[in-house]
């Protein structure tokens, strides 16, 4: 019979769950039993019971009995290795690194991850942004594929679930670009409007709900405006919800430029020189650093199609300050 293995936690695993500690040294235990072995003690951290949910300190040791050590294992999928030019590319989008994150400037038209029909994506490029490390980094939140701008890695499993707090305690403030069609009015505002997916005839979208829907809210405020067929706005979502901004900016009749699944004909601007694309844009993150060093700020660069349309309508990405500065 298979052995008792005693493991201790290593210094990366710190702020680990022990279920999700579990799931990387024996993932094919399955939970249903795993919560059987921690119920009957048979699991046990530093020579006592345990959750599933405790935080894992570097140094403790898991007792793990035979039947998790014997439990058949999962096929392991071969993840494809990113090709040199898709290396150098996305080591060209690294706006902040230190030990324990990184910052990209993810560009509009690349998706995070995979899905049907997407077989280039930031997700399989993630092993090119090690720089040394022995740990992938991680995916904390995402951007749309259209979106451009700050998007945060997480370079360890017990960063990532400190940044998995801080966003659910919502502690991470983030504040994003977008032009929209026409002016609204008034100048600032708080968009309160719940949302639910339906289908439509642009396919499955988010739209407001009658109440049932996910609660979801955004500030904004107008920076600059030309004339009445076009605004620059500063946007904050205090919730995460799937499209929240475009489908807000929709809701309230001014649909981001170039989205035509939100706003259909109406998203785009009769001059030639605005090009047909989305025009989001995750401008800045703050949030507390993972390591307790005072405050994050970053700060992501315009895309070149939004930069054009900037300099079209005059408007100075150097003049914008910090909208919600009242708020913090």
């Amino acid at each position: 019979m298979t052995a008792i293995e005693t493991i201790e936690v290593a210094a990366e695993e710190g702020d680990l769950r022990l279920d999700r500690w579990f799931r990387r040294h024996y993932p094919g235990l399955k939970h249903g039993r795993l919560e059987k072995l921690l119920r009957t003690g048979q699991v046990r951290v530093d020579g006592k019971r345990a959750r599933a949910g405790l935080r894992l300190a570097p140094g403790q040791r898991v007792r793990v009995p035979p039947q998790a050590v014997a439990a058949e294992p999962v096929p392991q999928t071969r993840r494809p290795v990113a090709s040199k030019l898709d290396r150098d590319f996305v080591r060209s989008l690294v706006i902040h690194r230190d030990d324990d994150v990184i910052v990209l400037n993810k560009p509009p038209g690349l998706a995070v991850q995979g899905g049907t029909g997407t077989t280039r994506h930031l997700d399989a490029m993630l092993d090119a942004l090690r720089f040394g490390k022995k740990e992938r980094p991680r995916l904390v939140h995402r951007l749309d594929r259209d979106t451009s701008g700050a998007l945060l890695l997480a370079r360890s499993a017990a960063v990532a679930a400190q940044l998995g707090r801080l966003f659910q305690g919502r502690k991470v403030r983030k504040t994003y670009w977008a032009l929209v069609v026409g002016r609204p009015e008034p100048a600032q505002g708080r968009i309160d409007l719940s949302l639910e997916k339906r289908a439509g005839p642009r396919g499955e979208r988010m739209a407001g709900g009658d109440g049932s829907g996910k609660h979801a809210v955004t500030l904004y405020r107008v920076l600059e405006a030309a004339g009445p067929a076009t605004a620059w706005l500063a946007l904050r979502p205090l919730t995460g919800r799937t499209h929240q901004l475009r489908a807000h900016c929709a809701a309230i009749g001014h649909p981001i430029v170039g989205d035509g699944k939100y706003g259909g004909a109406d998203a785009y601007l009769p001059a030639q020189e605005v090009a047909r694309c989305l025009h989001l844009h995750a401008r800045e993150l703050s949030l507390p650093h993972p390591s307790g060093r005072g405050v994050l700020r970053i700060l992501a660069e315009l895309p070149p199609h939004m930069t054009q349309s900037w300099r079209l309508f005059g408007f100075d990405p150097e003049l914008a300050g910090d909208p919600f500065a009242e708020l913090d």
